[in-house]
């Protein structure tokens, strides 16, 4: 429910103050849908709409940051998602490169890109490793960009790195057999080295992974919004924080 100004404001800063900060997640996914049906509802385009998602991404970043989390993951483009139009895909990708340009250049956060660059147009690839190597040395919120992403393809590219490096150290596929376990695989994820998200947020009313780190996020919480991406409001992402704060963590024990 949207509240009235000034009411608006009050509990915004009613539900920021009450969030024990000691208990608000290292590491937050966010799969950022409902471009498209914002656009159709706001009757424009849907690279307006794509665009507007993308200014919306500098604010979720900055109230990321406020509340101590330290690594944000953005769903940014599917590998499900490369099969759309040319006349879609197209611009899309160059909203991608923009706002990927734009996040670097305020030398606020490390990016790190994550995905299947190979299936991935050239410049559009350029644009991710060149906000990589800007921001490298950037000391504070690590945002991985998932462009070109899929948790099966990311599952697969993992197995065949291992399988690979296995057999170029002369293993046999019954030795790989006999000691392959989960620590293989998790060694070889894009998130390698990083905490597993904590909170996944999915936004638009869908309630689906869609294939979203399906590795990772085997013990994540998950909170699912009705809002479109482009009208994502800091309440909201206060709302998923407390709700996170007040669960109970069982890690499937």
């Amino acid at each position: 429910m949207r509240l009235p100004h000034p009411l608006y404001g009050l509990y915004e800063r009613r539900l920021a103050a009450g969030l024990p900060l000691d208990r608000t997640p290292r590491h937050v996914g966010v799969i950022l849908d409902g471009n498209r049906r914002w656009a159709r509802v706001s009757g424009v385009s849907s690279a307006r709409g794509h665009r507007a998602g993308a200014q919306k991404i500098v604010e979720v970043l900055g109230w990321s940051e406020d509340v101590g989390v330290e690594v944000v993951t953005l769903w940014m483009l599917s590998t499900d998602n490369l099969a759309r139009s040319p006349d879609e895909l197209g611009p899309l990708l160059t909203i991608i490169e923009d706002a990927v340009r734009d996040l670097a250049a305020t030398r606020r956060w490390r990016l790190q890109p994550m995905g299947s660059l190979d299936l991935l147009p050239d410049r559009t690839v350029q644009a991710l490793e060149a906000a990589q190597a800007a921001t490298a040395d950037v000391r504070g919120l690590h945002v991985n960009i998932a462009v070109g992403y899929g948790g099966r393809q990311e599952i697969t590219d993992a197995v065949r790195t291992v399988l690979r490096q296995q057999a170029a150290a002369g293993a046999t596929l019954a030795e790989l057999a006999e000691d392959f376990d989960v620590d293989h695989i998790a060694e070889h994820l894009y998130t390698r080295g990083q905490p597993d998200p904590d909170l996944v947020i999915r936004t638009s009313g869908e309630q689906r992974l869609s294939g979203f780190m399906l590795w990772q996020s085997a013990h994540s919480e998950f909170y699912f919004c009705e809002a479109y991406w482009p009208d994502f409001r800091r309440v909201d992402f206060l709302r998923a924080v407390r709700s996170y704060t007040q669960r109970e963590r069982r890690r499937g024990r």
